[in-house]
């Protein structure tokens, strides 16, 4: 545990992307199999602890350490991890012989019974010291939050592989090693869905003690291509409108339908798989190969906003009346195999030329197709993209070159996205919370509000980034000068007509919501400006952000005909 602690202590304090690169490849090198797997799944999501509660961990501390003590840490640290593994009371009768390694732990979890879970953390959190009860803690609730994507532990895995290979040959004239290749992150993708944790297979073959794991099994996971975003002042002048297809950035979430050999799933663009909340859409697929597309509710050809598909993502199961109130569908714009064929290596045009036949006759209303947008020059698609005739259910556009394979990763020019401008909201902050990891000292997730016809305040959304390091110290500031209240650790921050402080919103749109006491609820809000010049009573009414609301809700989303 103590490796295994020191390397999340260390990320957590990290911010440069290659320093986090080079600690987890390091850890990766030097600490043996189990534990180097467990970490890696750890760090990627593919390990949880469906036993382990943080109410449970709540009442062992609470069994030694006073109630009200214990609350009033938690409030100060604002880390339930953090909080027990500095305030914890190791019990004085208990000798260990040594601290446990975290493929105890791990093992030792996954097959426990319920009740049995808080007798063991119990027992590890006195055997450990503060830094390592912070990691076991962490581990147990599944809340990292190490500023570790799990794309960056597989490129971080890639890097694993030693440079050269310098053994000599066996007595029988074979090689002792592999040869050793540089590995892509793109191959760890590739077979990241045919290895489990704790990926023995998967370190032997980038140690090159063996082959490399099987890709090919039927339903896999294939990486995915990404766009970056364009630079409109510099990339127009050197790209060609005719090279490129440009089409809508359907308001959805990116998956990938596979159908092969009778496998049937549904992957995000992580490679989770979430065909279990969409039985519906899996059932009506007849295609055999792999699409990549945007997943949606489509009621008669007509794409609803993002807030009527929030509805049926992250659930575990979903009834037949869910169903059939927010019917899904795949638009689909690019297919990565069909028929048997791997498509990823031929032109854009060539695998549209597939996907657009392949459509055509496969029937149903859960697959459509993305239509390719008509434009001369950038000017012309330029205002298409300031006034969709798509609406609400487009966040502006793509741009993919007619000669480029389909390439995992972020490929700088084949495509490029080209979202629209941003919708800003003057609104007041209400209440604010203590962040995570390096921010856990700080004041940094804000929730904001708008005024109501009565005067009052409600809240619209909350947002954690959008600011740089010192705007969050004078947020931090503003929050502990002027808190009037406090909910565990929550701050209520003064904000009244006459005095407040008012934050400039950015937000990608905007959905109705009955689970919001607004009836609202922004998508990707982020805080673009502090107005310390504004005051409060002129940051935004409810009304107002309902009117534009019904604004971008009046643009429709129909999707049936190119434009």
């Amino acid at each position: 545990m103590r490796a295994f602690a020191e390397l999340l202590d260390r990320l957590s304090l990290t911010g440069s992307r290659n320093a986090k690169l080079i600690l987890l490849r390091d850890y990766l090198r030097a600490t043996p199999d189990p534990d180097r797997g467990w970490a890696l799944a750890a760090l990627t999501g593919d390990l949880t602890f469906d036993a382990a509660k943080p109410a449970m961990i709540r009442r062992a501390v609470e069994a030694r350490v006073d109630p009200v003590l214990f609350g009033w840490s938690y409030d100060y640290v604002g880390d339930l991890a953090e909080t027990v593994a500095l305030i914890w009371p190791a019990d004085p009768d208990y000798r260990p012989n040594r601290e446990p390694e975290l493929g105890e732990v791990v093992e030792a979890l996954r097959t426990a019974k319920r009740t049995e879970v808080q007798g063991l953390i119990e027992g590890w959190l006195d055997a450990l010291q503060p830094k390592g009860r912070w990691a076991l803690l962490k581990l147990v609730t599944g809340a990292l939050r190490v500023g570790l994507s799990a794309r960056l532990a597989k490129t971080a895995t890639a890097l694993i592989r030693p440079e050269r290979v310098s053994e000599p040959p066996d007595p029988a004239g074979e090689e002792a090693v592999l040869s050793l290749d540089p590995v892509d992150v793109s191959e760890i993708e590739e077979v990241w869905h045919a290895v489990d944790p704790p990926y023995a297979d998967l370190f032997a073959w980038l140690e090159g003690r063996a082959e490399r794991p099987n890709p090919d099994a039927p339903g896999r996971f294939r990486p995915v291509m990404l766009a970056v975003a364009i630079d409109e002042a510099v990339d127009f002048d050197r790209l060609h409108p005719a090279d490129y297809a440009a089409e809508w950035k359907w308001d959805g979430i990116r998956v990938q339908a596979v159908r092969e050999a009778g496998v049937v799933r549904m992957y995000s663009r992580t490679g989770d798989e979430i065909a279990a909340s969409f039985p519906d859409v899996m059932a009506g697929l007849t295609f055999e190969g792999a699409v990549d597309g945007e997943l949606v509710v489509l009621r008669e050809g007509q794409i609803a906003p993002f807030g009527d598909l929030q509805q049926r993502l992250n659930r575990k199961t979903v009834d037949a009346k869910a169903m059939a109130a927010y019917p899904a569908a795949i638009v689909a714009y690019d297919a990565l195999a069909l028929d048997g064929e791997d498509l990823r290596g031929l032109p854009l045009r060539e695998r549209r030329a597939r996907l657009e036949a392949m459509v055509a006759t496969h029937g149903g209303d859960r697959l459509t197709l993305s239509p390719v947008v008509d434009y001369q020059d950038w000017a012309a698609l330029g205002r298409l993209r300031a006034d969709p005739p798509v609406g609400a259910a487009a966040e502006g556009l793509m741009l993919k070159r007619w000669d480029a394979p389909y390439v995992a990763g972020r490929p700088k020019g084949p495509w490029f996205k080209w979202k629209r401008d941003p919708h800003t909201v003057d609104c007041v902050l209400m209440y604010a919370q203590r962040g995570h990891g390096k921010r856990s000292s700080f004041y940094s997730d804000f929730t904001f509000g708008v005024w109501t016809p009565e005067g009052r305040l409600t809240p619209v959304g909350k947002a954690y980034f959008g600011f740089t390091d010192e705007e969050l110290k004078q947020l931090d500031k503003f929050v502990r000068d002027h808190t009037i209240d406090r909910f565990g650790p929550v701050r209520s921050v003064r904000a009244e007509r006459d005095f407040g402080l008012v934050l400039e919103i950015a937000f990608e749109g905007l959905n109705r919501s009955p689970r919001h006491k607004s009836g609202l609820a922004m998508r990707f809000p982020r805080i673009s400006r502090i107005r310390w010049d504004k005051p409060a009573r002129e940051a935004a009414s409810l009304d107002e952000v309902m009117d534009l609301l019904d604004a971008i809700e009046s643009g429709g989303g129909r999707i049936a005909t190119a434009v």
